[in-house]
């Protein structure tokens, strides 16, 4: 067996010198005459360690990490890619306890091979879904997906067969299937990491809803910030054609189904889904008024499936292994598995995919390992910018969806951004209704009004003024834009503003009298 050296490809270990890294080890075999090759495979998402390079060999697969340009030839002086003895040297990539104590689905292929080689793909379990489909009715397809208990991974956790069902159901000689990838909270990186790691899986989880509700059409409506996702996935979709996994007669089955990449503007509005409907259609990106909902009239008026990554990416996996054995995973009504991403001031930052049911506190203390600064942990926002500020009380939560709703905070796309005592909530406060201000597209008047206004009743309570009568403006406020936003975005703000108001008014000069 060749020794085969993988060195990850993402966007994270691309940051991380990754590149170079993976020259100065193809100049270091050179120079000493020995013969490996190097692949550039997606990443694990164990950012901690990146540039993670792995070994493999007739032994298995062992990991180096992190690998520093400069640590190359001590490397090889050390052994590698032999018997390896160094500070590096972390054993059986398997075996790694941060990857261990995970159970993933949905990116159990994460960083083991080329994602760009269909060949890998299928040899890793992938396109199995799709087969399966194929051989299904439209009907029994949708009812797997409800069977299964999956729910939008985008925030709103809708449940994604309810809403397949709904397109099945309205007639149309032209039905579509969006994927929204234009991911934009806070914290948030999941959706790059599989769209770069592995970007097969996306495309078989949107053809598979094709198959489903008899739609022709695709598009993957890709952030403007993730250049090599863009070049990553603009491959694959040319190879899928290639290989009849796309196109117009996928695996000769009489079905066809095209996808087409568009590239968003950089406005966070558009992860709202109509929002994002408008930007497809080369319109400005406007939240619009529901009913009707897209499954109904969603892109050019069209029945329209709008998922983002992991929803699409989830139903693989149910097809592939049966809606039970998807089932079988999480807890209550949350089923599946979460996945989350570590980010903020934690030391060991990356994925973390795990069923329902696990506490806040496991993730960010036993994954995590605290906070980078080694100060302690003060205070977690889970779920993008517009998420609730927990204080250590409720880190012992279940991170799902009714647990979460049932303190006023939401899971959203998985972000769990941490802080430490250094943290002024105030501010952070503030943040929320900056951020709103500058984000809102500005069609209805709680969230475009409401946000400026909210800065300025924050700032007068910072500073003081007329104290009693700016708190009770405020909350008047967050009512206002909680009960009449026209989406999300104005509806969510209040939200991190009030938890931190609740749990943290010593940041706002306020005490108990």
């Amino acid at each position: 067996m060749s020794i085969r050296v993988f060195v990850p490809r993402d966007t994270t270990a691309l940051a991380l010198q990754a590149d170079a890294v993976a020259q100065a080890i193809t100049a270091e075999a050179s120079r000493r005459s020995i013969d490996l090759t190097v692949v550039r495979n997606g990443s694990r998402g164990a950012f901690w360690l990146e540039p993670l390079v792995e070994i493999e060999d007739e032994s298995g697969r062992r990991a180096f990490g992190p690998v520093s340009p400069a640590d190359v030839p001590r490397l090889f002086n050390n052994g590698f890619p032999g018997d390896c003895q160094d500070i590096l040297a972390l054993g059986p990539a398997d075996e790694l306890p941060w990857l261990k104590r995970q159970q993933r689905l949905t990116f159990a292929r994460a960083g083991l091979a080329d994602p760009l080689s269909i060949e890998s793909y299928r040899s890793l379990g992938g396109f199995a879904g799709l087969e399966n489909a194929l051989a299904l009715s439209p009907q029994a397809i949708v009812a797997a997906v409800k069977e299964s208990g999956l729910r939008g991974r985008g925030g709103a956790a809708f449940p994604t067969g309810i809403k397949w069902q709904t397109v099945l159901d309205t007639p149309s000689t032209q039905k579509y299937i969006v994927c929204n990838a234009d991911e934009g909270d806070s914290g948030t990186f999941a959706d790059r990491l599989l769209m770069e790691a592995d970007p097969y899986q996306l495309i078989e989880g949107m053809t598979i809803a094709a198959v489903a509700v008899g739609a022709s059409e695709g598009f993957i409506y890709l952030r403007s910030e993730y250049p090599e996702a863009k070049k990553i996935l603009l491959a694959a979709i040319s190879r899928a054609e290639k290989a009849g996994w796309l196109g117009g007669d996928i695996q000769g089955s009489g079905k066809k189904f095209h996808v087409e990449l568009r590239i968003g503007a950089g406005a966070y509005i558009c992860g709202e889904e109509t929002s994002l409907l408008d930007s497809l259609e080369g319109k400005r990106g406007l939240v619009r008024f529901k009913p009707p909902l897209p499954a109904i009239k969603g892109l050019l008026g069209q029945p329209t499936v709008i998922n983002n990554v992991l929803s699409f990416a989830a139903a693989t996996t149910v097809l592939a292994k049966g809606a039970a054995y998807y089932r079988d995973f999480g807890t209550g009504r949350s089923r599946g598995t979460l996945t989350v991403q570590l980010a903020g001031n934690i030391r060991r930052g990356g994925l973390v995919e795990l069923p329902f049911g696990r506490t806040l506190r496991e993730l960010v203390e036993d994954f995590g390992g605290g906070t980078a600064t080694g100060r302690p942990m003060r205070a977690i926002q889970v779920g993008g910018p517009l998420g609730t500020y927990l204080p250590a009380a409720q880190w012992d939560v279940a991170l799902d969806y009714e647990a979460f709703a049932g303190i006023s905070g939401m899971l959203g796309h998985g972000g769990i951004v941490v802080f430490d005592d250094s943290v002024d909530l105030a501010q952070q406060a503030r943040f929320a209704m900056e951020f709103c201000a500058i984000e809102s597209c500005g069609k209805c008047t709680p969230c475009r009004v409401g946000s400026v206004r909210g800065v300025e009743v924050i700032d007068r309570i910072i500073a003081n003024e007329h104290r009693a009568e700016n708190l009770t403006l405020l909350q008047e406020l967050c009512d206002t834009m909680v009960d009449g936003s026209l989406c999300a975005m104005g509806g969510l703000t209040p939200y991190p503003v009030r938890s931190a108001l609740q749990h943290f008014a010593e940041d706002f000069n306020i005490r108990d009298t």
